[in-house]
Order: structure tokens, then sequence, then C-alpha cells
């Protein structure tokens, strides 16, 4: 993790009286102490109902995907469009994810990728230690968290959106009491199940959550940018029904995708991919693979020129002078390769432009821009076999 910036004087008394949010507090509070306490006592002397457990997965699924598919991939990033009873469904268990409106949420995160680590102007920014960025911006009223809807005209029209932030408190008493109580009752295990599917789920669905804003800026590796403290993380990933690759999000924002490979645990870009089948949701926004080879290549480079940097003294100058040149040649190509496919997209752009788009996946374009995205994975085996030599 990068080191914490100095705070200028004249900042930190500012950041230390700010005062309470006491509706946030005394909720974060409440519902730890409910989940620590009530939760195991009941379970010790009552037991949890196999139904009541199911409740729990259910609804505890159900906010975390409004959140990651809803309020993030689709009206955050506008990665996808969706339909309009799919739309309900997220903002419904949106707001009983109770993680703010749709409208507050999504500014402060389009706020957090513009200014991501800037320790004033990023809303939850993890340069300012692991307490703030997972849960203390949300408890003081910080400057950085002063709500600005400006940045979200395009959300202010959905009307969805706007019922949901005009009648915000309601939907939350309903869905975090009335849902699973109601559905306790229906399985006969009313406390059993607004334990477990009321308070355990809240707290693990804001936590789970929290954890993006703060481990997936400190845990991880960061294969596709350094230029931002977020970074990929597979167990994150798990505990976040797929937001854990998070150093391929904040380069790729504008992809439905955070798993970008196959084998990647994204269950949000599979309920969006699958979704689509039926129609619910379209228009799904991928990255071009040669933009992704292409962050990964500057990446190794990167890596690799840094490993030169620091060979020992005493290593053989020409065994030194070799692997420069090594490094050196891979280089041009990957600039020959980058101003090639700049030069394609350019190309396609003026066909575009000509009315023959339908000719483009026939066209000798297509062909050129696989040929070159090969050419990039070939070069990253060979850059591999030769960071291994630099180790």
């Amino acid at each position: 993790m990068p080191s914490r910036p100095t705070v200028p004087s004249s900042l930190a008394p500012a950041a230390t009286r700010a005062p309470l949010i006491w509706t946030n507090t005394l909720l974060f509070s409440l519902t730890f102490l409910a989940a620590a306490t009530l939760v195991p006592w009941y379970g010790l002397t009552h037991g949890f109902s196999a139904s009541a457990w199911v409740l729990f997965g259910v609804f505890l699924a159900a906010n975390e995907m409004s959140i990651t598919a809803g309020y993030h991939r689709l009206w955050a990033h506008r990665t996808y469009e969706a339909h309009w009873s799919l739309r309900l469904l997220f903002m419904i268990f949106g707001s009983m994810a109770l993680q703010n409106t749709a409208w507050a949420w999504c500014s402060g995160h389009r706020r957090h990728h513009l200014h991501v680590d800037d320790f004033d102007r990023d809303p939850y920014s993890a340069q300012r230690g692991f307490w703030f960025s997972h849960i203390g911006w949300m408890v003081r009223e910080y400057p950085s968290g002063q709500e600005d809807f400006s940045n979200i005209p395009d959300l202010r029209r959905d009307r969805i959106l706007a019922f949901q932030h005009r009648h915000y408190v309601p939907l939350v008493l309903v869905t975090n009491f009335g849902l699973p109580l109601l559905a306790g009752w229906l399985m006969g295990d009313v406390w059993g199940a607004f334990l477990l599917a009321g308070v355990l789920r809240l707290l693990l669905s804001h936590h789970f959550t929290f954890f993006i804003n703060s481990l997936a800026h400190m845990w991880g590796e960061r294969p596709y940018t350094d230029e931002n403290t977020a970074r990929d993380n597979p167990v994150l990933a798990v505990l976040t029904f797929g937001e854990g690759y998070h150093n391929f999000h904040h380069i790729f924002a504008h992809d439905y995708r955070n798993g970008v490979r196959w084998w990647q645990w994204d269950p949000t870009k599979w309920l969006i991919a699958s979704l689509q089948v039926v129609g619910l949701t379209r228009r799904l926004k991928r990255t071009p693979v040669f933009q992704i080879q292409r962050a990964l290549l500057s990446m190794q480079f990167t890596r690799a020129q840094r490993k030169l940097a620091s060979l020992p003294a005493i290593a053989p100058a020409s065994r030194v002078s070799e692997l420069r040149q090594r490094v050196a040649h891979e280089y041009d190509t990957f600039l020959a390769a980058v101003a090639e496919w700049a030069k394609v997209k350019e190309q396609w752009l003026e066909e575009k432009k000509r009315a023959v788009i339908e000719h483009w996946e026939h066209a000798s374009f297509q062909q050129r821009l696989k040929e070159l995205e090969r050419s990039l994975r070939l070069q990253r085996r060979r850059l591999r076999i030769l960071q291994a030599q630099l180790a």
C-alpha cells in the first residue's frame, strides 16, 4: 500500500472536528451489537430453522446483486441497459441493503473514480487509512462526503430512482422489517428469520460492500495499472459477488465485467449476461481484448524495468546488457503493435462514417486486429520468461 501522504496542518483540525452523523453511527453500532449478541443467543437457546437460513441466503444475495449489478454496474457506470422490471427489483432490494439512495450512492462513486486516492476529494480515499475508507467516511460529516448530484443528470431522469429518493425511509422500513418478518411468518419461524435474514444479513451486506472501498485498495495485485491503489483480489471477489477484481475495474470502469477471465468468480457478470438471453438486459459493454492486453503488457514492462534497475552491481555487465536489449526489443515491438492497432481503429472509424459497418466482421481489419491480439499474447509469454530470468 502506498505510504499515506502528509496531511496539511490546516486540514487536520477540520477533519478531527467533523461532526458525527448520528443516524449512521447508531445504525452501524446497533446492527453490530444485535448481530454479535442476539443472533448467537437465539441460535444457542432456540436454534435457527433451515428456512431461516434459506431466507438469509436469498436476501443477502438479492441485496448484494442489487448493489453490484444495479447501483454499481448499471447506474453508476452505465455498463449495460436493463428492463424496467429489473430496475424496479434492483431499487427495492438496493433500498433493503440500506446503503443510501441510488442517487447518493452513484454520485459518490462517480466522484471516487474521478478523484481516486485524492485525500480531499475522494469520498472514501484509501489514502486516509482502512477505518476511514471502510466506514469512517460515513459516520462523520467530512467535506469530501457532501452530496452533490450535479454528476448524475442521467439518473435524476429515471422515474424509478426518483421515486426511491423521495420515499427512501418508508422503503427501508418496509424492506428491512416487513419482508423478513413476513417471510418468517410464512415459513413458521418469525424471529429466527428476522435475526438471520434481517439483522445478520444487513451487517454482512454492509461490510462485504465496504471491503471494496477499503481492503480492495490495500490487499491484492495490480496487473493492469499501478496509477491508483485499486487491487485485484479473488478472496474479496467471492465475498462481494465479483467486485474484488478492482484493479481491472478502475482502469476499465465501463466494462460490465469485473472478472474479465472466464474462470474468475464474478456472479454479477454471469447474472447480467444470463438476463440478456431473456431480454432483461441489453447493450452490454465490453473492453476490446487488445486494450486489456495492452494494459497487461504495459505493467509487465514497468516491472521488468524496475527489476533491471535493481539488479545487483555484481551482476555480469554482458548479461545485464543482453537483458536490457531484449526488454528494449520487446518494448519496440509492443509500441509498433499499439501504433498499428491505432491505425486499424482509425481506418475502421472512417469506414463506419461511410456507412459500411455491416461489412466489418468480414473485413480484413478484423483479421488484422486478431493477429495483433495473438502477437500480444505471445509477447506476454516471452516477457514472463524474461522476468523469471531477471529474478
